[in-house]
């Protein structure tokens, strides 16, 4: 391992051939490789032009590391932050490449990740990460729901480093398309129980400008309302000009998005969102992004009328799509039945870690 370095690389302009594209596309290889291996599925790998589009937001800020061995990109380390730079929370991510393990290439990315977010005077950092299933004995989530095997690697990483797992999060897949009889029943049941105070809106690509800033309410509210354990996410504050920032930025490489959203028509305020992330490759799964309905505006079946009004503008507007990609915490029994009545099955699991720096 003596010609292993550790740096950090800028994010390119544009996926050319320049080299800071030529490393970022690596580390983008290296991503897919983990996830691949971790999820058991090619469902799960991106391109770089869509990551880069994330990564270069600026209301979502990202340094790029690449550990090198004899010159060659062989593991890739992500620092992630709030646009607040006194945001006492950092997100970490180190995948190294398969071949390259067991050889303290991991050890040194994690290294210098965890001394960046001590210099900038972080409080804690938050690590997710996909866990294969493995035999062997358990490691219990925290939330009392969930549990990854304790022996695997990168498990057994995690916790020599003092990492603490705080929470289990599922992956669910959806296989398309649904039956179009069922989905017109479920449909028109969900619109019943919903009643008469509410008027669901449906859009594609980005949120109108009368929307924006309801939607940065709901991608606010995403941030705090959502079940954490103990891992304290901090309150992310969203504006209008970032919800229009962010998604054009995810269509930016021809991807779709369509958004179902309810308002509440006491108040004319959109009270609850789901939105579908549709790769520009139509091959390709379709993510299930945010799906938020306000905690004061619950018990009225929104969220199922939210996913089932997306999921018939998907099957109308898009056909041929293979399948739904979703992930929720596991503790989340109200979301996760909501997608298990639609057809979800669990897909894999991954941990959510938090270190005390």
């Amino acid at each position: 391992m003596g010609g292993l370095r550790v740096e950090e690389v800028p994010l390119p302009a544009a996926i050319d051939g320049s080299a800071a594209a030529v490393d970022f596309a690596a580390t983008v290889d290296i991503r897919n490789l983990v996830e691949e291996a971790g999820y058991g599925t090619v469902d799960v790998r991106v391109t770089p032009e869509r990551l880069l589009g994330y990564f270069t937001n600026p209301f979502e800020p990202h340094r790029l590391f690449v550990a090198r061995e004899d010159g060659r990109v062989v593991a890739r380390g992500l620092y992630e932050t709030l646009a607040d730079p006194d945001s006492p929370v950092c997100w970490l991510d180190v995948r190294v490449h398969p071949a390259h393990r067991r050889r303290g290439v991991g050890t040194a990315v994690a290294a210098q990740l965890e001394a960046l977010a001590r210099a900038e005077g972080r409080t804690h950092a938050i690590v997710y990460i996909v866990s294969p299933e493995g035999p062997g004995p358990r490691l219990p989530s925290p939330t009392g729901s969930g549990s990854l095997p304790a022996d695997n690697p990168e498990v057994r990483f995690l916790r020599g480093r003092g990492y603490r797992l705080e929470q289990v999060v599922r992956a669910s897949r959806l296989p398309l398309p649904l039956d179009a009889g069922e989905l017109a029943v479920w449909l028109h049941a969900a619109r019943d129980r919903t009643g008469e105070g509410y008027c669901v809106h449906r859009w594609e690509g980005v949120t109108p400008e009368r929307f924006r800033d309801d939607m940065a309410v709901l991608l606010t509210r995403m941030s705090t309302d959502a079940p954490q354990g103990a891992l304290d996410e901090p309150e992310d504050v969203w504006t209008a000009e970032r919800v229009a920032e962010h998604e054009t930025r995810t269509t930016a490489d021809g991807a779709e998005l369509l958004t179902s959203a309810v308002e509440h028509l006491g108040t004319g305020r959109l009270v609850g969102f789901t939105q579908l992330g549709l790769p520009a490759d139509r091959i390709r799964p379709v993510d299930q992004f945010d799906t938020l309905v306000l905690r004061e505006h619950r018990g009225h079946a929104l969220g199922m009328l939210l996913k089932l009004e997306n999921l018939a503008a998907l099957q109308s507007r898009h056909p041929g799509r293979p399948s739904v990609l979703t992930w929720n915490a596991d503790e989340n029994r109200h979301m996760l039945a909501v997608n298990e009545q639609l057809g979800f099955t669990p897909m894999g699991y991954e941990g959510a870690w938090r270190l005390d720096l």
